[in-house]
Order: structure tokens, then C-alpha cells, then sequence
């Protein structure tokens, strides 16, 4: 028997472009056109309703797209360029039966990324994605076609990772973490979504008009597979769709001049392992990227889960590659501030760009897309008897599954086909991770606060 589900609250529009894609040749407009028959109208149908359904309490994505199944958005063209045809659009993108400027702007962003990876990265044949070079080059692309790599000031882009699922304490610190970086005239970059991803934006809102700055920047970066779950928060003002999250993380590390990490689950250790495999790569030895993990003083038994995972995983002198500052915002602005300055002074010694670090040596187990199944998930190396950096690449892999099996519809019914995926290894390292996993769900940081949790994977030791 099929669930019911209640019609919500829908709205038809036309809009026109808002931010992009407000100048196209004919050309581009056929692209596009063409886009509705199959092609990538179906991918930018269902990240364009995560947009509009911005600021919703679930981040369950297949129910957003059984909800509103009847949604769709086609691309009309008229005389000056294209417009979008809307059919049963969530209400809430609207006020007083207007398109919200920020919504419209995001909803755009979506065309243009995903009608450019379609038709200039995938299958335009100007990028070797088998190559690491080639997947750096089309991270680029995407990133400068977005008008990410235009500004022209200096070095001062700070990434915060987070999860989505955090308390209001949690929440209210990342604020103020926000706030003091603003106040340094530092820019944020976030994964685009609820939590810890909005708050450091919502905080350097202020910070920044303080001091007034008229032209701060928050991007977002995000992808298909996830944009459903964490849809972009209002603050974002540059958002990128990358195709892939191993393309939206390698995005991550080559726009940052600092990472702060606040509390998370899954997705937040998956960040945290992706970029320590880059940083303990012998070739990165000299490479400037501070890492700083911080949250309020009742959160610091999870970075010292996390310490205490890296540590047994990988060996006690990994900790040197991060900092912990804990219930202290000031001091993680002024901390970042130091050592941006050290980023900016290497960057000009070396002549690498302020913008993208071209210079960053990301090893192929960390841009080769990984597909989730229960076989690939079954089939990761998790010991220690393998260089370091594949085990952190296999670890990352499997955080990415529980993170497909958690709010990825494709991991959700796939677990709900098959049960859920199997992770086995040495003793050790099964051990550590169990117990990591496990404080994730007793602290509510698999779902959001209210959401039922039923574990996607089992760990076989």
C-alpha cells in the first residue's frame, strides 16, 4: 500500500534569470532547449525543487521529491534570452507571489552549473577525467564559470565544515565564530546548508556590516546527490552545483586559505579525513592550509573522538596537522587571521594563485568518484597495513556511504532494498570506528533533531 501524502501548498510562475545566464547566444538558448528531452532535465528538475524548498525542517530527500511530484520547471525561450515555466512549486519560495530574489538566484545558479558539467565537462570531451590533472582542471572550469574566481582581494576565504544536525548551542557558537571572522574582513565558504553551514555565514553577515563591507562573500558549494537534504540556506550569495562530492571536496581545499571544522557527524569526519590524506601526503610536506576544529566547551568530547580516531587509526603524530580551540571564537578568528597570512606569504613565494591553489597535491583515490553499492562498501580496505593515505581514502569512502545511506535517496533505498551495507577490518580500526559511530547516533548527529534513526551500515568484525 502507497503512503498518502498531504498536497501541499504550490505555486506556478514564469521568471526570467536572476544572477545568471542573463546574456545567451542562440546557441547556448538551443543547449538548453534541447536539455528538456531526457538530458539533464531531470537532474536540474530535481535540484532546482531542493532549492525552492529551501528551509524546510526535513532532510529526508525522497520524501521532498514524493511530495511534490508533480513539481517541474521548463525552460521557455523568448526573444531576450529564456525563462523558466514553474508547475506546483513549493509556496514558501514566494511572498506575496513573487519569487524570492535569493531563491531565483539559486535556482538559476542550478541551470547554469548543471547545463555546463553536462555539456562542457561530461560530454564535451575538453577534460580527461581519468587523469588527476584533467579532474583538477574541470574543478577549475566549473568554479570559474560560476564567477567564483573573480574577486580580486586579498587571500581571505575561510571553509567551515559542520553538520547539519547540531544543537542550538552548537549552532549559536558557530555563529559567533562567524561573527569574529567577519569582523577580520574574512569571507566564508560552506557546504550551503542548514547547521553549522549556515550559522558561520549568518554570523560574518554581521561582522561584516560592522566594518562595513558592503560585498561580503558566503558560497556555497554543493551537489546533486545532496542538495536535496541540505538545501541551500538564504545567506548563500554564490552557490556552485559540482557534480560529485569528491569534486565539491576537492573544491573545498583548492578555494580555502583555512578550514575551521565545528562539530558534525558523518559527513563532517568525512571532510575532516579527506583533507588530513591530503595534508600527510609527503608531497603537501610544505604546503600552508591551517585546520582549525572548534565548538563550544560541552562539544569538546567530540573533537576528542575525533583526535582519539585519527590518532589510533593513523598514528599520534597526525594531531600536528590540526588544532583544536574549544569555547574561544575570538581566538579561532585571530588564529586564522595568523595563519592566512602565512597562506597569502607562501602563495606569493611560490607564484601559485590566491584564488585556486594549483600547487596542492590531491592523490586519485581522493577525486575518483566513489559509487556507493553494497559490494563497494563491503569491498573497502579498512586496516592498517597499507599506506596511510589509502586508509584514510577507504575511510572517506566509507563515511560517504553512511552519509548516501543516511539522506541520499539513491543510499536510502538502497539499504531499504538490501539492508545495510557491511564495513569490515582489522580489530583496531573496526573498534575505533564503531565507537565513533556510535557516539554520533547517541548525540542525534546522524539526523535532524526529531528524526527517527535506523543505522545504514553494520560494522563485521
Amino acid at each position: 500500500m502507497e503512503a498518502v501524502i498531504d498536497a501541499p501548498d504550490t505555486v506556478d510562475a514564469s521568471v526570467g534569470p536572476r544572477g545568471s545566464l542573463e546574456t545567451l547566444s542562440q546557441s547556448e538558448i538551443d543547449i538548453l532547449l534541447n536539455s528538456g528531452q531526457g538530458g539533464v532535465h531531470p537532474l536540474f528538475r530535481r535540484c532546482a525543487l531542493a532549492v525552492l524548498n529551501a528551509g524546510s525542517d526535513s532532510d529526508d530527500a525522497r520524501e521532498l521529491f514524493d511530495r511534490y511530484a508533480n513539481f517541474d520547471a521548463q525552460v521557455v525561450r523568448r526573444p531576450w534570452g529564456i525563462r523558466l515555466e514553474i508547475r506546483n512549486a513549493p509556496a514558501t519560495a514566494f511572498v506575496d507571489g513573487q519569487m524570492i530574489r535569493g531563491v531565483k538566484e539559486h535556482l538559476f545558479a542550478v541551470l547554469r552549473d548543471v547545463v555546463y558539467i553536462a555539456h562542457e565537462v561530461e560530454q564535451g570531451g575538453r577534460f580527461d577525467l581519468t587523469a588527476s590533472s584533467g579532474i583538477t582542471n574541470a574543478v577549475f572550469h566549473i568554479l570559474r564559470n560560476a564567477r567564483v574566481l573573480e574577486h580580486k582581494s586579498r587571500s581571505n576565504l575561510i571553509v567551515c565544515w559542520g553538520g547539519h544536525s547540531i544543537g542550538e548551542a552548537e549552532y549559536q557558537y558557530t555563529k559567533k565564530v562567524g561573527y569574529e571572522l567577519g569582523l577580520r574582513s574574512l569571507d566564508v565558504c560552506t557546504g550551503c546548508g542548514p547547521g553549522a553551514m549556515k550559522g558561520p555565514m549568518k554570523g560574518a553577515t554581521i561582522g561584516h556590516a560592522k566594518q562595513r563591507i558592503g560585498h561580503g562573500r558566503y558560497i556555497g558549494l554543493t551537489e546533486p546527490g545532496i542538495i536535496a537534504a541540505e538545501p541551500p540556506n538564504a545567506i548563500v550569495n554564490q552557490l556552485v552545483i559540482m557534480p560529485d562530492i569528491e569534486k565539491r571536496l576537492e573544491a573545498f581545499v583548492r578555494l580555502a586559505h583555512g578550514v575551521v571544522v565545528f562539530p558534525g557527524g558523518v559527513g563532517t569526519a568525512e571532510e575532516i579525513l579527506y583533507l588530513m590524506g591530503i595534508l600527510l601526503d609527503p608531497r603537501n610536506e610544505a604546503e600552508r592550509l591551517p585546520l582549525i576544529l572548534t565548538g563550544p566547551e560541552q562539544s569538546a568530547s567530540y573533537f576528542t573522538m575525533i583526535r582519539d580516531f585519527l590518532a589510533g587509526t593513523l598514528g599520534p603524530e597526525v594531531l600536528d596537522r590540526l588544532q583544536v580551540i574549544v569555547g574561544d571564537p575570538p581566538a579561532v578568528a585571530r588564529e586564522m587571521v595568523r595563519r592566512v597570512g602565512e597562506v597569502r606569504a607562501a602563495r606569493r613565494a611560490a607564484n601559485d594563485s590566491y584564488s585556486f591553489n594549483w600547487l596542492l597535491r590531491i592523490p586519485e583515490e581522493f577525486q575518483r568518484p566513489f559509487a556507493v553499492t553494497h559490494e563497494s562498501m563491503a569491498a573497502l580496505e579498512l586496516h592498517r597495513d597499507q599506506p596511510r593515505h589509502r586508509l584514510l581514502a577507504n575511510l572517506r569512502r566509507a563515511f560517504s556511504g553512511i552519509v548516501a545511506g543516511n539522506v541520499k535517496e539513491q543510499g536510502v533505498n538502497e539499504i531499504e532494498r538490501h539492508g545495510p551495507f557491511e564495513l569490515r577490518g582489522d580489530p583496531v580500526v573496526m573498534r575505533l570506528l564503531d565507537e565513533l559511530l556510535r557516539a554520533f547516533v547517541a548525540a542525534g548527529r546522524m539526523k535532524l533533531p526529531g528524526s527517527t534513526y535506523r543505522p545504514c551500515y553494520r560494522i563485521v568484525t
